[in-house]
């Protein structure tokens, strides 16, 4: 079956990991996958992750999730722009999310970045996820 929304499914993998306190879930790989994995291991998010072969031509990422006192680091997790309806937004009319204690991951012409990165390199793009 096709996935429509490739990072929409990765991140309710780890909404759902999170749920049932498991300490890795698997996601297939992709290049955006893993740029939206580095921007939640840099901000503190995840533990970190591993891109591992199923079989030939077939990978996965495990991603390791995070806790903090038996409690998941990511509060909140999610999706913003969806391929229906896509998101974008100028980097001086971007939100902070709960008041600058969140953030939100931009694809821009630069690269996958969060909100802060992408403030400093003053760059806007599309809004692809929300993490509290």
């Amino acid at each position: 079956m096709a996935l429509s929304d490739p990072i929409g499914d990765m991140l309710t993998r780890i909404r759902n990991g999170q749920r049932a306190r498991k300490s890795s879930v698997m996601a297939p790989a992709s290049t955006m996958r893993a740029n939206v994995l580095d921007v939640l291991i840099r901000e503190g998010y995840i533990r970190g992750y591993e891109k591992v072969d199923v079989r030939k031509g077939i990978a996965e990422l495990r991603v390791e999730l995070k806790y903090h006192e038996g409690e998941p680091v990511i509060r909140e997790i999610a999706r913003v722009s969806t391929p229906g309806r896509r998101v974008y937004s100028k980097i001086k009319d971007l939100p902070k999310v709960y008041n600058g204690l969140g953030i939100s991951i931009l694809s821009t012409p630069r690269g996958v970045m969060s909100d802060h990165e992408a403030r400093q390199a003053n760059v806007g793009g599309e809004v692809l996820c929300r993490v509290f």
